[in-house]
């Protein structure tokens, strides 16, 4: 018997436990194909703070939380967070750590061109990401870019943002200066990170930045110019790049799978319909066969927009040329999702004024979740792992089965090292991709959301996704690998999903981590627990 099975025994014994083993599960192992691409993700804002260093612009989300901190859970920002702007060698190593092929990151658009133009570029700026670039590369670690991560420059917001057809120029601009800077070493190019989030929850309710709250119309604008700026930049890096730098391009796109509530026709329907209304938007102009918006809405925003006295569709129309223009954009399919949602028809009765033009009302579906499913540290995120084997085989019906990237997926809590509920999230979720891919989804890889404890958007630091925990009171923020880190690396090594695993964390370090998190106080039990176990320990190594 070793030392670590022993403190576990002991702690088991004791009832004292500072952690929740729980049961192993005996599952057949099977394995993912040896070609499989394993990759972590953070973003800029969320992660790199030094908002004002060196000459770097502000954001959307600069001006949102420093103008308005009560629409943040905790009023928090990120203006230091986890400090990446400095910390990035430490932050290479943790990706090497998790034996990964890929770091997916994302540009700070201010951070390169402060005021959105090209008329100010930030040597420094380029500086840092091209540092973060060699870093990985010596590792050989491939870089992942995500062009646009949500971070508008503030100055193109006050021009209107994504609803100004000028975004399109600036953002080729934008997108060109990357391309030449990095474009040699990166080899893997996302252009947009979640359209659904940049347009409806930035423009058509109060949520994300830039916090419109105008439902119904500019959400659509701003899906329209993303669409075509999206397909201006890849064509643009496909006749001038491409063949020499040798590297692939596409976009993300996100949904949490709606389920149908029961299984009647009717839920079904409502099933589709939300699909299409939250992936179709975005992936039906680029991946499928005809192009354009799927035409339940086209039909359905027409026949709303004309009940609610509008002159024509709030959902702005393609010429044929756009149309062509858009379609195959993509050299594979990004999707992120975390959870699933029930699903039910939305009668003119159960949700408000229908005279109010909405993109729900449009979409027409009720959702929810089941209160049984397995809860996180976020109230919209539940357990689900069939939600996403279900998605995986929709994109394979609906989109004629592309390569498939799972560019995002996993869990939050609410902190601390012992997460054992995300290595459950973990090996179930991939357990769920791997059906998929027997049952014949082409799926390429898998990202874990996310490399470490960051800011989360509108939750501040109240929710906690990483695979790293960071301290954020400490001046040099100190990461440390939780369980799932060290679960999530052995994964990536031996493409396996081994249920068996639930290694332990050094008690020394629990007890660092929680006298960080709460000052001198710390659980007797549990220190208890840990002198005990050191004791027995240290007689065996006698």
């Amino acid at each position: 018997m070793n030392a670590t099975t022993l403190l576990a025994l002991i702690a088991t014994l004791l009832g004292l436990s500072c952690s929740n083993v729980g049961d192993a599960t005996t599952v057949t192992q099977r394995r993912f194909p040896n070609d499989f691409l394993w990759g972590v993700a953070s973003s800029s804002y969320q992660v790199e703070g030094a908002w004002d260093a060196d000459d770097k612009g502000e954001s959307i989300w600069d001006h949102l939380t420093h103008n308005f901190p009560e629409k943040i859970a905790d009023k928090s920002n990120a203006d230091t967070t986890s400090d990446s702007y400095h910390q990035w060698r430490q932050d290479v190593q943790m990706v090497r750590q998790l034996n990964v092929n890929i770091y997916r990151f994302s540009i700070a658009w201010p951070r390169i061109l402060p005021t959105g133009y090209m008329n100010h570029i930030s040597n420094k700026g380029i500086k840092y990401y091209s540092n973060l670039i060699d870093e990985l590369l010596r590792y050989n670690i491939t870089p992942m870019v995500t062009i646009y991560h949500w971070e508008l420059p503030q100055r193109l917001q006050e021009l209107g943002g994504w609803t100004n057809p000028e975004i399109i120029p600036v953002f080729k601009d934008y997108a060109r200066l990357l391309f030449e800077l990095f474009g040699g070493r990166v080899k893997i190019w996302t252009t947009i990170n979640e359209p659904w989030h940049v347009c409806e929850h930035g423009y058509g309710v109060d949520y994300m930045a830039p916090s419109y709250d105008y439902p119904g119309i500019p959400s659509y604008l701003c899906g329209h110019n993303l669409l075509k700026a999206h397909a201006e930049v890849v064509h643009m890096y496909r006749n001038e790049y491409q063949a020499k730098q040798r590297g692939k391009i596409g976009i993300t796109l996100d949904v949490s799978w709606p389920e149908a509530k029961t299984n009647s026709d009717e839920d079904k329907e409502a099933s589709e319909r939300a699909m299409q209304f939250y992936v179709g938007w975005f992936g039906h102009p680029i991946f499928s066969k005809r192009g354009n918006y799927p035409q339940v809405m086209i039909d359905r925003i027409a026949g709303m927009s004309k009940e609610q006295g509008f002159t024509r569709s709030r959902l702005p129309s393609f010429t044929l040329e756009e149309i062509h223009l858009i379609r195959g954009t993509s050299d594979f399919f990004g999707i992120n999702s975390y959870t699933t949602n029930l699903v039910t028809p939305n009668g003119h009765n159960n949700t408000g004024n229908f005279r109010i033009p909405s993109y729900n009302h449009d979409m027409g579906v009720v959702e929810e979740q089941d209160p049984e499913w397995p809860g996180s540290g976020s109230p919209w995120l539940k357990a689900v792992p069939f939600g996403m084997y279900k998605l995986l085989m929709w994109i394979k019906r609906e989109y004629n089965n592309p390569p498939i990237i799972v560019t995002e997926n996993g869990v939050s809590d609410k902190g601390g090292l012992e997460d054992y509920a995300r290595v459950d999230y973990y090996n179930s979720y991939l357990t769920s991709v791997l059906d998929a891919i027997e049952e014949g989804a082409n799926v390429k890889g898998y990202i874990a959301w996310s490399l470490m404890d960051s800011f989360e958007w509108k939750a501040g630091f109240t929710e906690k996704f990483g695979l790293y925990h960071v301290d954020f009171n400490h001046p040099d923020k100190i990461r440390t690998p939780k369980v799932s880190a060290k679960v999530f690396a052995k994964i990536c090594e031996t493409n396996v999903i081994d249920w068996h695993y639930r290694p332990q964390v050094d008690p020394i370090v629990i007890m660092n981590a929680r006298r960080s998190a709460s000052g001198a106080s710390i659980n007797l039990a549990c220190l208890s627990t840990v002198l005990l176990s050191l004791l027995l320990v240290n007689l065996m190594r006698r």
